[in-house]
C-alpha cells in the first residue's frame, strides 16, 4: 500500500547511479565519486522509508527539531537536496507558507524564516523528519513528530500531538501544524534530467505513477484532520479532511494517512462509548438493585 517516497527516492539513486557510471566511463573517476555517494545514501533512504521498514529516526532529528552533526554529515546528499527543491517548489508555486483552518488553528509546510510562521506566538507541530526547526523559533512551544514525505505518523503519534495540541488551545496559544512541500518539483526535474539521459520511454511510462507518489500535502493534515475532531469542530476525520481542502485546495491525503487516522479513531472514539455504556450499566444495576430491597421491606 502506497511505496510513495521509496519509490521516488530509489529513481533518483538509479539516476544518480547512471549518472556516476557516465562520468566514471569518461574517465572522470573523481568527479563521479560524489554521484555514487549520494546514489548509496538514496537507496538507504529509500529501504528506511518503505512502509514496511518506516524508520523516520535514520536521520537522526532531535526532538528539539535540531539534527546532530554526524547526521548532517552522512545524509547531506538527501537533507540538503529536500530543503533546496522545498524552498523552491515554495517559490514557484504561489501557495501560501500556511492556511487558517480554523480560529487559531494553522495548517501549511516548513516555516524556514521567520515571516513564514503564523502571527500570535503559536506552538509549533513539526511533522517533518528531513527539516530542522530554525533558532529563531526556540522561543515557541514544540513537539516533533518526525515522519517521512508521503507516510503518516502512528495512530499512538497522532493521539500525542491532539493532546498536546489540545492543552496549548486551552491556553488560548495558537497551534501551527506543518510539513513540507512534496517533492513533486524535485520529481519534475529528476524526470527531465533522465529524459535527456535517453530514458524518455521509461519516464513517459512511469512519470503519471510518480506524479501521484509526488504531489501529497498529508503529514500535517493528518493530524489536524485529528485536532478538529478532538476540539468538536467536526465530526470526524472525513469531514476534517473536506473542511480544510474547502480553505487550502492543494491538499491530498493518501491511503496510509487514511487508514492512521481511521485506526486513531476507533481507538480513540470507542472509548468515551465504552465508558458511557459502562455508566448505563451501573445505573441500570443501581435501580435494580434499589427495587429489590424496596420489595423486601414491602414484604
Amino acid at each position: 500500500m502506497g511505496v510513495g517516497l521509496s519509490v521516488l527516492i530509489a529513481f533518483k539513486a538509479t539516476v544518480l547511479f547512471l549518472i556516476f557510471a557516465y562520468l566514471s566511463n569518461s574517465g572522470l573517476m573523481f568527479l563521479s565519486l560524489p554521484f555514487l555517494y549520494a546514489s548509496l545514501v538514496s537507496v538507504l533512504i529509500s529501504l528506511a522509508s518503505h512502509p514496511s521498514i518506516n524508520l523516520p529516526m535514520l536521520l537522526g532529528k532531535r526532538p528539539n527539531g535540531s539534527f546532530p552533526i554526524w547526521s548532517i554529515i552522512m545524509f547531506s546528499p538527501y537533507i540538503y537536496f529536500v530543503r533546496i527543491f522545498s524552498f523552491i517548489r515554495r517559490l514557484s508555486s504561489g501557495e501560501e507558507p500556511y492556511t487558517e483552518v480554523s480560529q487559531g488553528l494553522y495548517v501549511g509546510g516548513w516555516p524556514f524564516a521567520p515571516s513564514k510562521l503564523p502571527p500570535g506566538n503559536p506552538a509549533i507541530i513539526d511533522c517533518t523528519c528531513e527539516f530542522p526547526r530554525l533558532k529563531e523559533f526556540e522561543g515557541h512551544p514544540y513537539l516533533c513528530v518526525p515522519t517521512w514525505d508521503t507516510r503518516a505518523p502512528q495512530p499512538g503519534e497522532i493521539e500525542s500531538a491532539v493532546k498536546w495540541a489540545c492543552r496549548k488551545r486551552a491556553q488560548n496559544r495558537p497551534v501551527f501544524i506543518h510539513c513540507a512541500y512534496g517533492p513533486a518539483l524535485t520529481l519534475q526535474l529528476i524526470v527531465k534530467f533522465a529524459s535527456e539521459m535517453t530514458f524518455r520511454k521509461f519516464t513517459e511510462t512511469t512519470l503519471p505513477i510518480l506524479v501521484v507518489i509526488g504531489s501529497c500535502h498529508g503529514r500535517s493534515v493528518a493530524v489536524m484532520c485529528a485536532l478538529l475532531v478532538a476540539l468538536g469542530i467536526v465530526e470526524d476525520w472525513k469531514q476534517a479532511e473536506k473542511f480544510i481542502r474547502e480553505r487550502r485546495p492543494y491538499i491530498r491525503m493518501n491511503a496510509l494517512h487514511h487508514a492512521a487516522l481511521e485506526e486513531w479513531s476507533l481507538n480513540r472514539l470507542s472509548t468515551p462509548k465504552r465508558n458511557e455504556e459502562t455508566n448505563v450499566t451501573s445505573t441500570m444495576l443501581s435501580r435494580t438493585s434499589g427495587r429489590s430491597r424496596s420489595d423486601k421491606f414491602t414484604i
